[in-house]
């Protein structure tokens, strides 16, 4: 099974990989470097930036076109980081890490939450 995760070796962090991966598998072509600057929890281990990423999909696909539409995003945000602090008991970085959470593992938790929460 092919996984958001792999891109990690290949030199993207973790938001640039959930980001390519999605646009991979479901034909969109959301900006790569949204996520440049979310890897390592921002640079300095704040929110995880799989997840980061994932609120900017979330965001992308289901986000507001102007200020009388209802702002659904929200929602879906908020049901994607509860379901995400709900396994691991937060959603920072460095807290992840002192876990020994892996990058890889967080990616692809990210990628087939985000994943499930859409189908909705």
């Amino acid at each position: 099974m092919t996984c958001a995760s792999k891109y990690l070796s290949e030199g993207y962090n973790c938001a640039e990989s959930l980001i390519k991966f999605y646009n991979e598998e479901h034909n969109q072509s959301i900006p790569l470097g949204l996520g440049s600057c979310m890897g390592g929890g921002a640079g300095i281990g704040s929110l995880c930036g799989a997840i980061n990423a994932g609120i900017v999909i979330i965001g992308f696909l289901k986000g507001r076109h102007n200020n009388t539409e209802v702002n659904i995003a929200r929602d879906y945000s908020k049901e994607f980081i509860t379901k995400i602090k709900e396994k691991y008991s937060t959603d920072i970085c460095r807290d992840l890490k002192a876990n020994k959470i892996s990058c890889g593992e967080i990616v692809d938790f990210s990628y087939n939450t985000l994943i499930d929460i859409l189908k909705n």
